[in-house]
């Protein structure tokens, strides 16, 4: 049995470093940009008007239905068919936005169904617009009460990011793989690696948390 030696692992650490800052900037892209999409695509959802409320059903059983990784080979590979090339960091951030929306326009969209018809009809009453009414007093409540839901679901998009390195964007499992195919310690990279999504995970917690804490920081009644 060979020995364990986990110099190799220190010897490149810059690049490991590397590919946890680049996780974690690309996660936090792709969280934002699926916020977006969920808080618009259930804002959809609401709308009177079928030619808005069907794309957004199809959009999130298409997603939800499919593998992450075919949808960013999709972009990655076929769409240059089309005229569109895109680079890996773009590529990944797109992917991450698009299938983190689609989870998260079903996650508020049972936050927002659960606020009580009276708080609406309640907001109507006071003179408040559609706009008003679907921001102050649907979709702030309702984020409070699915927060939780939503910081886990954002949390395995974070480590769905390693299926990134197939298209080679450069997160923390390109840097993996391309260390232990230089030195054949697969033992040694990846046991690191794994310790360091642990961090990253426990690192996006803690700001997400903190996040909520100061967004949501008021008394239940």
């Amino acid at each position: 049995m060979n020995k364990l030696d986990f110099s190799v692992v220190f010897e490149r650490a810059d690049e490991l470093l590397y590919g946890v800052m680049f996780t974690l900037s690309l996660s936090i892209a792709g969280i934002f940009f699926a916020l977006l999409i969920g808080i618009s695509g259930v804002a959809l959802q609401r709308s009177r008007r079928k030619v808005f409320r069907i794309p957004v059903r199809i959009f999130v059983e298409v997603i939800r239905n499919t593998p992450f990784l075919v949808q960013i080979f999709f972009l990655f590979f076929a769409l240059p068919y089309l005229g569109v090339r895109l680079s890996p960091t773009v590529t990944a951030i797109i992917a991450l936005s698009i299938n983190g929306g689609a989870y998260a326009i079903e996650i508020i969209r049972g936050g927002v169904e659960s606020i009580p018809r009276g708080q609406v009809e309640a907001g109507a009453a006071l003179g408040l617009s559609r706009a008003q009414i679907f921001r102050d007093v649907v979709l702030v409540p309702a984020l409070r009460t699915i927060y939780p839901a939503l910081t886990s679901q954002f949390i395995l998009l974070t480590l769905t990011s390693s299926v990134c390195s197939s298209i080679s964007a450069s997160e923390l499992t390109h840097f993996a793989q391309r260390i232990e195919s230089a030195t054949f310690r697969s033992f040694e990279v990846y046991f690191t690696i794994t310790g360091l999504y642990l961090l990253i995970s426990w690192m996006m917690m803690t700001m997400l948390a903190m996040f909520g804490r100061r967004l949501f920081n008021y008394p239940n009644q």
